[in-house]
């Protein structure tokens, strides 16, 4: 009896583990979905919606969705990446993303995705919202500004480094990032070493002393737009 079952991605079909979510059957054999607040390792969280597909017909989101024999997926149609497009451009206005300035510039996935989706400004007004910075910790900047509130340095502390640095406080427009301190970063017991911080997906969380240590123009996204890691898989075949 095979231990595979078969699903169609756009009309390709794919073969899969019946433990796998939409998205690792989709990795696996190189059809890249957009995502921010997933990462390898990381438990699903589902809560950016960028991998918004349409299984049988109904939205779902693909990292947590798991495969079934005979769904029928679909990624790559007009709505869907328009919804995807919406929810980028929603991130830039809903905060302060100053990318000429940024030091992740290059390596920001955010930014990455704006450029794969074509977007070179949002159609939508900036809200332009009033954030705090905290330079408190010796080793480690934090910026409200960038954050995008995907969880991944929540989960991060919690699955991989042990800890419960960071977590949310609030809801709606009003949710952001806290610290398990009722003081600022440095009465935490965050470490520069701590994988958290490497988790960070935008410019939120960064080392200080380590600016500009890959130079403009040898960044991940300088070259290859983001998600060609995995469709180079599907290239291969």
């Amino acid at each position: 009896m095979s231990d595979r079952i078969t699903f169609s991605i756009d009309g390709v079909r794919v073969k899969a583990h019946p433990d796998h979510t939409i998205m690792e059957a989709a990795d696996e054999v190189g059809i890249y979905i957009p995502r921010l607040c997933h990462m390898p390792g990381l438990s699903p969280h589902g809560s950016c919606r960028l991998c918004t597909v349409m299984v049988n017909g109904r939205p779902t989101p693909a990292c947590t969705q798991p495969v079934a024999d005979g769904m029928m997926v679909e990624s790559d149609t007009p709505a869907v990446l328009e919804h995807r497009k919406v929810l980028i451009e929603m991130l830039f206005v809903e905060g302060n993303h100053f990318c000429m300035f940024c030091e992740r510039s290059g390596n920001c996935e955010l930014q990455a995705m704006a450029y794969r989706f074509g977007i070179a400004a949002p159609r939508f007004p900036y809200i332009f919202p009033k954030r705090d910075l905290d330079a408190s910790h010796p080793h480690v900047f934090f910026d409200r500004n960038r954050c995008i509130t995907c969880a991944r340095c929540v989960r991060a502390s919690q699955e991989l480094d042990g800890k419960h640095v960071f977590g949310f406080v609030g809801r709606g427009p009003h949710k952001r990032l806290a610290f398990n301190s009722e003081g600022p970063l440095a009465e935490t017991d965050l470490e520069v070493t701590d994988k958290a911080l490497d988790a960070c997906p935008v410019g939120a969380l960064l080392r200080k002393g380590e600016g500009y240590k890959v130079p403009i123009g040898e960044r991940l996204y300088d070259h290859e737009p983001i998600g060609s890691e995995i469709e180079a898989r599907k290239a291969a075949t």
